[in-house]
C-alpha cells in the first residue's frame, strides 16, 4: 500500500524537542520533525501472500526537517528476504526512495495541508524490487481534533517497470486516524489501497498502538489484512521512532 491513516501525537509537557512518528502506516502526516534534528524510524515487518508466500523486511527511514514547513524524508529497506510462490528464496536490500516534503499552514492551528515529491531509486535487485526508477507525488491533509489525529493522503505515482498492458500511472489512497489513550499510550486504525490500470487493486486495512517511552523515543507495533484478493493475507509489525540528536 502507499497510503495510509494513522499518527499519534507524541506527549510533550513543554518545549523539550520531540520525536514525530510516520510509523507504522505507510502515509505520513504534514507536519515535520524537529527543524534541524535528525529524526530516523526503523523496524521489523513480515508479510503472507500476495505476490509472495511469504515477505520479512527491516524498513528504516530518516527524516529531516530544514524548518517548520520544509524537509526531506528517506526510507529503504536494510535487508529484505522473500520466499516467492514457488519456494525459492531470494535476499538482499530493498529499493531506497528520496521525497521533498512541505507543509502548508492554514490559519487553523489544528488543520494543515503538505505534499511531497521525489522518486523511488532501484538500489534493490531485480529478484527483490522492480529495477526500474519510480517518480512519487503525494497529497496530505491533516486535522487534530480532541484527542484524535486524521490523516489522509491520495498520491499519483509513475511507475517505470510495467507491461505493455499496464498504465504507468498508479493512484494509491488512504485515510488513518489516530487516537491518545493516555499520555504514553495511544491507537491506530487505517484503511489504504492502490489501482492501476491493468492490474489487479489491492486495499488492507491496518490497526496497531503505540507507546512514547519518553519524548525522544516511541515505540509501535501492530499488524494488517489484506481487503482484496491480489493484497496480502496478514501483515506483523513492530518498530520505533528516534529523535537521534541535533544537527545545527
Amino acid at each position: 500500500m502507499v497510503l495510509a491513516i494513522t499518527h499519534i501525537q507524541t506527549a510533550c509537557a513543554d518545549n523539550e524537542p520531540a520525536a514525530t512518528p510516520y510509523r507504522p502506516s505507510v502515509s505520513s502526516p504534514a507536519n515535520l520533525p524537529e527543524p534541524g534534528w535528525l529524526d530516523v524510524e526503523m523496524g521489523w515487518q513480515r508479510t503472507k501472500g500476495g505476490s509472495d508466500k511469504y515477505r520479512d523486511s527491516f524498513p528504516v527511514a530518516a527524516k529531516l526537517a530544514f524548518n517548520k514547513d520544509w524537509g526531506i524524508v528517506v526510507n529503504s529497506e536494510l535487508g529484505v528476504r522473500r520466499t516467492d510462490l514457488d519456494n525459492m528464496q531470494f535476499s538482499g536490500v530493498g529499493d531506497t526512495t528520496f521525497q521533498v516534503k512541505h507543509r502548508i499552514p492554514t490559519a487553523d492551528e489544528t488543520t494543515a495541508w503538505g505534499i511531497s515529491a521525489g522518486f523511488k531509486s532501484p538500489t534493490a535487485n531485480d529478484t527483490i524490487g522492480t529495477g526500474k526508477t519510480d517518480y512519487l507525488l503525494t497529497g496530505i491533509y491533516s486535522r487534530d481534533f480532541s484527542d484524535n489525529h486524521l490523516d489522509a493522503n491520495l498520491g499519483a505515482n509513475h511507475i517505470g517497470g510495467t507491461t505493455s498492458e499496464e498504465s504507468r500511472t498508479q493512484y494509491a489512497w488512504a485515510a488513518s486516524l489516530s487516537h491518545n489513550l493516555t499520555e504514553q499510550w495511544g491507537v491506530l486504525g487505517e484503511l489504504s489501497g492502490n489501482y492501476r490500470r491493468g492490474t489487479a487493486t489491492t486495499s488492507q486495512f491496518l490497526t496497531g498502538a503505540t507507546y512514547n517511552y519518553n519524548k525522544r523515543v516511541v515505540l509501535d507495533f501492530g499488524a494488517a489484512w489484506g481487503l482484496a484478493t491480489a493484497a496480502q493475507d496478514w501483515q506483523l509489525f513492530a518498530g520505533m521512532t528516534i529523535l537521534l540528536g541535533q544537527l545545527w
